[in-house]
C-alpha cells in the first residue's frame, strides 16, 4: 500500500498535467474556430474549380488530352501520398489516417498493384515505416513551418508532377482527414494524379467557347487543380488536428479530475487510518502504565 507521501506526490503530479492538458484544451478551442473556417472558405473554391474541370474535360479526349488527365495508360504502380499531422495529443486521428492508408495499401496489393508511399507529416512516419519500410519514396515535413497553407501545397505538388513525369507511379492517391466536427474527423482517400473526369458534368445552358482552346486551358488548369486539392488537404488537416486535440484533452482533463477524486479518498482514508493507529498504540500505552 501506498505511503501517505507517494500519496500526496501523486496527488500533486495528476493536478500538473491536469493543467497541462487543460492549458491545451484552451489553446486548441482557440486555434479550432480559425482553422474550421479556412477548411470551410476552401471547399467551395475546389467544387467550382472540378467543375469546371468537368467542363473541360468533356471537350478534350484521346491523344490532345494532357497527361495529367490521360494518364499513363496503366495502374499498375500506386503512389499513396498520406498526409498526417505534425504534432500529438490529438486522440486517435493519427491512427485513423494511418489505418486508412494500410487499408488502401493492402487493398492495392491484393489486387496485384505495386504500392509506394509520399508522406506529408511527422506523426505517420513511424507506423508506416514499420510495415513498408523499403516502400517509402518520400516524405515532406512541414513541422518548421507554422501554418502549412499554399506555398507548402503547391511544393508538394510540383514535387508529385514531376515525379509523375518522369515515370515514377502511374496512380496518385491523397489519404487525409476531412473536417466534420471537434467529434468527428474522417480519413478520405480520393484519387490525385491523373486528374479523375468526373462521371457527369454539369450541362449549361449557355454555350461557352474558350480562348485559348481546351487543351492549353487544361495545360494550365491541371496542376493548379492538384495544388488544390492538396491544399485543401492540408486546412482539412489542420481542422481536424485542432478539434482531435480539444476533444483529447477535455477527456484527458476530466480523467485526470477523476483520478484526483480516487486519489485524495485513498489518501484521507490511510491518513485517518494512521491516525487511528496512532490513538489505539497511545491508549494502549497508558492503560500498560
Amino acid at each position: 500500500m501506498a505511503s501517505l507521501k507517494e500519496l500526496k506526490d501523486r496527488i500533486k503530479s495528476v493536478k500538473s498535467t491536469q493543467k497541462i492538458t487543460k492549458a491545451k484544451q484552451m489553446v486548441a478551442a482557440a486555434k479550432l474556430r480559425k482553422a474550421q473556417a479556412a477548411a470551410e472558405a476552401a471547399r467551395p473554391f475546389a467544387e467550382r474549380l472540378a467543375s469546371v474541370m468537368a467542363s473541360l474535360s468533356t471537350k478534350v479526349s484521346g491523344d490532345s488530352a494532357p497527361k495529367l488527365l490521360a494518364g499513363t495508360g496503366s495502374d499498375q504502380r500506386h503512389l499513396l501520398v498520406v498526409v498526417n499531422t505534425d504534432k500529438g495529443l490529438c486522440g486517435g486521428l493519427n491512427a485513423n489516417i494511418v489505418k486508412e492508408a494500410k487499408k488502401q495499401a493492402k487493398a492495392l496489393e491484393a489486387a496485384g498493384k505495386k504500392v509506394t508511399f509520399y508522406l506529408v507529416g511527422r506523426k505517420g512516419r513511424a507506423p508506416i515505416k514499420r510495415d513498408y519500410a523499403d516502400q517509402i519514396d518520400k516524405h515532406f515535413d512541414t513541422s518548421e513551418v507554422r501554418n502549412p497553407g499554399y506555398e507548402q501545397a503547391e511544393q508538394i505538388a510540383d514535387d508529385l508532377v514531376k515525379l509523375f513525369e518522369e515515370g515514377k507511379f502511374d496512380v496518385a492517391s491523397l489519404v487525409f482527414p476531412v473536417f466534420k466536427s471537434a467529434l468527428a474527423q474522417d480519413p478520405v482517400t480520393q484519387q490525385l494524379i491523373p486528374v479523375p473526369s468526373p462521371e457527369e458534368s454539369v450541362a449549361s445552358e449557355s454555350v461557352v467557347e474558350y480562348e485559348p482552346d481546351e487543351e492549353a486551358i487544361l495545360e494550365e488548369l491541371l496542376p493548379r487543380y492538384v495544388r488544390t486539392q492538396l491544399f485543401g488537404a492540408l486546412l482539412e488537416r489542420e481542422a481536424s488536428e485542432h478539434g482531435a486535440s480539444m476533444t483529447a484533452m477535455d477527456n484527458a482533463t476530466r480523467n485526470a479530475g477523476e483520478l484526483i477524486d480516487k486519489l485524495t479518498i485513498q489518501y484521507n482514508r490511510s491518513r485517518q487510518a494512521a491516525i487511528t493507529t496512532e490513538l489505539i498504540e497511545i491508549i494502549a500505552g497508558a492503560e500498560a502504565l
